[in-house]
């Protein structure tokens, strides 16, 4: 199992247009991937601007469909909304144990 956690900065005239994509993404991953158990959108509380993704993916192979699937592209054309580069935090989980999490059929 492979848990992550992206940190992104977000140009506060363009926060719709991010939202908007990274809701299709969230939504998409979580519907239509059979290898994603978790798409999390978070805005921090203290900076309306700071968004973290909690994302969870049963393995690499898995963590690469997600990056082929047409809603991760939706996501990717709004690369611009971003202010400064992704923070990107990868682990392993521990607890729940990998076979408490469901994975879409």
């Amino acid at each position: 199992m492979i848990a992550m956690w992206i940190k992104v900065r977000v140009k506060p005239e363009l926060r719709r247009e991010f939202l908007d994509a990274i809701e299709v993404d969230a939504l998409g991953s979580e519907r239509d991937e059979p290898g994603c158990a978790r798409f999390n959108v978070l805005q921090d509380v203290d900076d309306e601007n700071v968004y973290y993704f909690y994302e969870v993916y049963k393995d690499k192979a898995a963590q690469e469909a997600h990056r082929a699937a047409p809603h991760y592209a939706v996501w990717k054309a709004a690369a611009h909304t971003l202010d400064g580069p992704t923070e990107r935090v990868e682990t392993c989980t521990v607890f729940p144990a990998a076979s408490d999490y469901w994975f879409p059929a």
